[in-house]
């Protein structure tokens, strides 16, 4: 009977790992094709007489006397100023994600342990705004910028953005407070904490995971933002995904279609980048979020 269980135990384990291996696969070799092709010239990656092209680059042999080129990142990067993208996705990304978390954990702190009945009217109010489509509500901010002059550049872009993605915010880190014991707000003011010392140097601390957890989100909310980032930016101000776009729709008749493919490896490997570093506390504020404490 023992035996018939390890069988079983070992089978249910290799089923499982060979389903992972494989959804790995599958959800990895988008990027890997695309990194791959990145160095290929067009006619190659996006070959219609023969797809092996893109693997043994054929064109960019003849052209350029080697199976693999650089062109399409000089051309992105240098010809077209990618980097200036890339600037400006930075600070838009860097004031979100502080505005954000600024304003989250203040809130999120001060309604989880609120005992007014307007609590839960304002966490659904902030739930009914986060689920309308963000394109409904930068329409609302157009007529002002104009009238104000404000339009087309970065701070104003962040203020809207913020204001989209901060009901999100506020919504996942109230949960993860609800889950702090208020035992430990009383314990420090035992101790001769003020409720905000209190907050700071015992709440913070616990929560961490949950903090690092949703700046990431917001990080990513931002970072790969279409809508608002491509009505509210002038040309001279946009941000990587808008800029990519533009590659799609004015390069191509160029040839030079291989400027998006390499501004979207670009864009793509830093978010592996980032959620490699921070893996262990995004599984634990996720785990600390699920768990009732």
């Amino acid at each position: 009977m023992a035996s018939k269980s390890q069988r079983a135990s070992v089978g249910l384990r290799l089923l499982s790992n060979g389903f992972i291996i494989v959804w790995v696969i599958l959800a990895a070799f988008p990027f890997f094709w695309t990194l791959w092709g990145s160095f290929k010239v067009e006619l190659d990656f996006f070959s219609i007489a023969d797809w092996t092209n893109a693997l043994t680059g054929a064109q960019t042999l003849d052209v350029y006397g080697q199976p693999f080129t650089g062109v399409g990142y000089e051309g992105a990067w240098v010809k077209e100023e990618f980097w200036r993208s890339v600037i400006n996705t930075g600070i838009v990304c860097l004031f979100v994600v502080c505005t954000s978390l600024t304003i989250g954990t203040l809130g999120g702190y001060a309604l989880s342990r609120s005992g007014f009945r307007y609590t839960f009217w304002l966490l659904i109010t902030a739930l009914i705004f986060r689920a309308m489509p963000p394109i409904t509500l930068v329409a609302g901010y157009l007529l002002p910028f104009f009238e104000w002059n404000v339009w087309g550049i970065l701070p104003t872009t962040i203020i809207v953005l913020v204001a989209i993605n901060q009901p999100f915010t506020l919504w996942m880190l109230h949960s993860f407070f609800q889950n702090i014991p208020k035992e430990l707000d009383e314990s420090a003011k035992v101790d001769g904490c003020t409720q905000f010392q209190a907050f700071r140097h015992v709440i913070i601390p616990v929560m961490w995971p949950g903090v690092i957890t949703t700046g990431l989100f917001s990080f990513l909310l931002a970072y790969n933002d279409f809508a608002v980032t491509s009505m509210l930016l002038s040309e001279d101000n946009r941000t990587m995904v808008p800029k990519i776009a533009a590659f799609l729709g004015t390069t191509y008749t160029e040839g030079n279609v291989m400027f998006a493919v390499a501004a979207v490896v670009s864009a793509t490997a830093p978010l592996f980048i980032l959620v490699m570093f921070f893996q262990r506390q995004i599984v634990s504020g996720l785990t600390q979020g699920a768990v009732k404490g």
